[in-house]
């Protein structure tokens, strides 16, 4: 066995995964191969193809190309490419390559990709490519062979990423971040796990299982770390058509050591849910996990409230009590009944009333609440007018939309509460010295139907990808400086200044929307209109969208860095005000399900639909921290490639 292969063993079944085996390597360097004719070529359908030069003449090359095409073409210079020697044939560190450019990385990742070996780093970066199946690269015995390895050491994974933040953190004293984005679907959420579970076994804190105490069992802190992220993605995660297990919430994740490096602690803070999902989801696609589960009959003796074992264990794992769970289980179902209540207009009146009172009565009775009373405060809100509260009729269409928004407003409630509750376990009081941030963000969406909720996802990516441009090409830049490389200093943060300051400055999209809300006549036409005498023609950024034919219709395109999105507004409005049915918020605060009141008992009157501004002052903060106590950032960059 060659030496590399040797050193490989310790990998186990995952070693031909990550790294290729000597023999394969030598093939490679011995392949023929001429640096003055080999080259990529530009092609409409596959991006880049390879192929061959046959003549130059007149700023035109004639190029034989290796795609199966019959007849050679001719190109100009800056359509075609040169190749990398075959030795550097799937490199895993493509800032090593003699030519670096698109096609060569393109390249290099698609051929790492066709031999399972989806990590691969590109200088500060490691990125890795989604394989839509399971590979054996997580198993324990790699945890341990990327244990105290320097990056140089072993292949390229995000246990390396992980250890290497844990042995600066050690070393150098300082706080240190990962950072995973890329876009929907590129395997986000799964590496965020993978880095927990890094942690939680590399550093596992040495205390030995809680036993049953007062009717709740309770886990290791470790376990309770890892046990956060069913809870989370059953009520966080669903379907979408590019994914089945799409994150529809951002979360930032801090794993806090001891001294010596231990677990001590752990929190959580989450932004962004997409609560809209509660009540409508495109075409294709799925609402929350978690009302699957609820009807999965994976738990019989909880009638009419059944939930999948994991769940059930981590809930347990977490410290929550038996009143907790039942409160859970309980405002779980009445959301779901929620979407089955029915109202009718009276003849010849503008007011609804109850079309059965059978729902109604489910909901109420897991809400702690009186049937009567909430279906009163539906049709019959009293609202203040001056210093007098009156009761105001209401149509069937303004109770759907009244119920939908408290379906929303309860069920994002309660998912905030148990992130605070699950925070309040994880802080063990143990003494802390650092924490290792995770940052997993909400991808970059591009679907048929773009609507507020895609809007808020994609500025949230837009303002993440411009700190990190700026902050990790400063850093690189930084590098060449050391080594005395002859570099003119850039701004890659700016490149996305247009469309952030076109959604978020002043009279922007944001602001309009705003202005709009205000307006009691206002609808999308006139949001629509307002939008385009501000920015149609002024900002490139803004476009009018191209009709196309089976085509959900646009109303405007932004140009993002990761595309172009056309935006439908249909609804805009009503979802950012969201306004809530005081009436009703009144008897939640009296529930006799305390969970309930308890979720409502700080309400001051005007719950916003989308809090988008929630997401840049803790983004803001973190930055801040970060500054203040000049923690040391070990960022890694996972982006998304379809094979």
């Amino acid at each position: 066995m060659a030496s590399g292969d040797a050193e490989m063993a310790v990998f186990g079944e995952a070693a031909p995964y990550l790294r290729k085996s000597e023999k394969e390597r030598i093939a490679a360097q011995n392949k023929p191969f001429d640096a003055k004719t080999s080259v990529f070529v530009a092609h409409p359908k596959e991006s880049f193809v390879k192929g061959t030069v046959q003549s130059k003449e007149g700023g035109k090359v004639t190029v034989k190309s290796e795609a199966g095409e019959v007849s050679k073409k001719q190109v100009k210079d800056d359509q075609i490419f040169p190749m990398n020697p075959p030795k550097y044939d799937k490199i895993e560190d493509m800032a090593m390559m003699t030519h670096l450019h698109e096609p060569a990385v393109l390249y290099n990742l698609k051929e790492r990709y066709a031999a399972w070996m989806i990590y691969t780093y590109s200088g500060l970066f490691c990125v890795t490519v989604n394989p839509y199946k399971w590979l054996p690269v997580y198993n324990p015995e790699v945890v341990l062979a990327y244990r105290g390895k320097k990056r140089q050491e072993a292949p390229p994974h995000i246990f390396s990423i992980s250890d290497n933040a844990y042995q600066f953190m050690l070393t150098d004293r300082e706080n240190q971040s990962i950072l995973i984005t890329g876009e929907s679907g590129a395997g986000k959420t799964v590496n965020t796990k993978r880095v927990i579970q890094y942690f939680a076994t590399i550093a596992a804190s040495g205390e030995k299982k809680k036993e049953e105490q007062s009717g709740k069992m309770q886990g290791t802190l470790e376990d309770q770390i890892i046990s956060a992220n069913p809870l989370l993605e059953a009520f966080g995660n669903a379907k979408t058509v590019r994914n089945d297990n799409s994150s529809r919430f951002g979360k930032f994740i801090r794993i806090h050591f001891g001294a010596t490096g231990k677990l001590a602690s752990a929190d959580i803070e989450t932004y962004l849910l997409e609560k809209s999902r509660v009540t409508f989801q495109l075409k294709a696609e799925r609402s929350y996990h978690i009302f699957y589960q609820v009807t999965s009959n994976k738990k019989p003796e909880l009638i009419g409230r059944r939930l999948w074992k994991k769940i059930i264990d981590a809930i347990d794992i977490l410290g929550f009590t038996a009143d907790e769970k039942t409160a859970i289980y309980k405002l779980t179902g009445a959301v779901m009944h929620y979407g089955n209540l029915k109202f009718k207009q009276k003849p010849r009146e503008e007011q609804a009333e109850p079309d059965c009172t059978e729902v109604a009565d489910k909901a109420a009775y897991l809400m702690g609440l009186n049937s009567a009373d909430m279906l009163k405060a539906l049709c019959y809100p009293r609202v203040k007018v001056g210093n007098e509260y009156v009761t105001k009729g209401q149509t069937a269409q303004q109770v759907h939309n009244a119920v939908g928004a408290l379906a929303k407003a309860v069920y994002e409630r309660m998912f905030l509460w148990m992130v605070v509750r699950i925070n309040q376990q994880l802080d063990t009081k143990q003494p802390r010295q650092y924490f290792i941030g995770v940052l997993d963000i909400a991808g970059f969406e591009i679907f048929d139907f773009n609507s507020f909720e895609q809007l808020c996802i994609n500025f949230t990516n837009e303002k993440l990808q411009q700190f990190f441009n700026h902050h990790m090409f400063v850093l690189e830049q930084e590098e060449y400086k050391k080594e005395g490389i002859e570099w003119t200093f850039i701004d890659f943060g700016m490149d996305l200044a247009a469309c952030i300051e076109l959604i978020e400055k002043p009279m922007g999209i944001f602001s309009i929307l705003e202005e709009e809300c205000m307006f009691p006549k206002a609808t999308d036409t006139s949001f629509k209109n307002k939008l385009y005498d501000q920015h149609l023609g002024k900002s490139s950024n803004f476009q009018k969208p191209k009709p196309t034919k089976g085509k959900v219709e646009a109303h405007f395109s932004l140009v993002h860095y990761a595309g172009t999105v056309d935006y439908n507004i249909t609804g805009w409005l009503e979802k950012n005000k969201d306004p809530l049915n005081e009436t009703v918020i009144g008897l939640y605060q009296k529930s006799s399900l305390k969970t309930l009141a308890l979720l409502f008992a700080n309400y001051g009157g005007a719950d916003a639909g989308w809090s988008y501004v929630f997401t840049y002052v803790h983004l803001d903060k973190r930055n801040h921290e970060r500054q203040k106590q000049k923690s040391k950032t070990c960022f890694t960059y996972f982006q998304f490639c379809r094979g």
